[in-house]
């Protein structure tokens, strides 16, 4: 395997549309709304916000390692139980760390460079809370992943944090309908996370780390699970019921036959490992379509 392969399965690049969906859906809102598209801004955007995804990957792989929790994990999976690269003696842990400080400070330079040439400091804002959380999730003092609840931290940045930071590059307003619109976008993403915890479950409860799975238990988490994708699209349905998104953005329902199929694999096996597989790349398509389907809304009807 050659270093670019190595260091592309270290950073998990797969699994970048995580990051790029809400940006490209905070700026097709700002171009629906407002008839503003700058392609300059959008891509510094998009670059920024994946260079933090990829940091905070590389940075959960190290803290991880040192805290063991990669490490006792019998059970990795293409989706969970990290990338596996330092375990497999790919990459040197010290390496790791270095290569997340630097995606990092990538992504400060782009946001420096966005919020210089854009009026206010949200840029700065919503870029340093981003990197706070990506780095600290795992990192001491705060190790924000292991303290309960943590996909809430992963929503709150992949969802209303990098929509509502995509739509004020663009049009320099923040704007009430993108930090709604990006509720389903932040339970979606942070479900990614919350599924891989079922199998992550017994190295995590060994280390101390309190996933929402450890917390609630296999069982009851779900359940939740079950209900958290209801509420995706009784939300968008609200929206529309309110006049807040366009009739259009009901075409998310095209997902639905794909989310009945995760639920009802998840039901079955939730106390299971690899027959969650398919649950694992549902989600992660869930959270592609819904986020592409929100965007084809809003330019269905900008068009029409």
């Amino acid at each position: 395997m050659n270093k670019l392969k190595i260091w592309l399965k270290a950073l998990r690049a797969p699994f970048f549309t995580a990051s790029a969906t809400p940006v490209l859906l905070g700026s097709v809102m700002a171009w629906a709304k407002l008839g503003t598209f700058n392609w300059l801004y959008f891509f510094l955007t998009l670059i920024g916000v994946v260079s933090i995804n990829a940091g905070t990957n590389l940075a959960n792989d190290y803290f991880d390692y040192k805290s063991g929790n990669d490490e006792i994990n019998k059970t990795p999976t293409p989706f969970s139980g990290g990338s596996r690269v330092i375990q497999q003696k790919l990459i040197k842990p010290s390496n790791v760390l270095v290569g997340s400080l630097v995606f990092f400070l990538f992504a400060c330079l782009i946001g420096l460079y966005l919020n210089f040439s854009i009026p206010g400091n949200v840029i700065l804002i919503l870029g340093l809370i981003g990197i706070v959380i990506g780095f600290f999730y795992t990192a001491e003092p705060f190790r924000l992943g292991y303290r309960g609840f943590g996909e809430l931290w992963v929503g709150l940045c992949l969802g209303p944090l990098v929509v509502l930071g995509a739509y004020y590059v663009q049009v320099q307003v923040l704007s009430r309908e993108a930090l709604l619109v990006s509720i389903p976008l932040g339970i979606l993403v942070g479900l990614i996370l919350y599924i891989n915890g079922f199998q992550d479950y017994e190295a995590d409860k060994k280390v101390g780390k309190k996933t929402s799975i450890v917390i609630l238990g296999k069982e009851k988490a779900a359940k939740i699970y079950y209900f958290l994708i209801g509420f995706v699209y009784l939300w968008i349905i609200g929206g529309v019921i309110f006049k807040v998104f366009p009739l259009a953005t009901l075409i998310v329902f095209l997902t639905i036959p794909l989310a009945i199929k995760a639920t009802k694999i998840l039901m079955k096996n939730f106390d299971k490992i690899y027959e969650l597989l398919p649950v694992n790349a549902a989600t992660i398509k869930l959270h592609l379509l819904v986020g592409l389907l929100l965007c084809g809304g809003y330019i269905i009807d900008k068009i029409l």
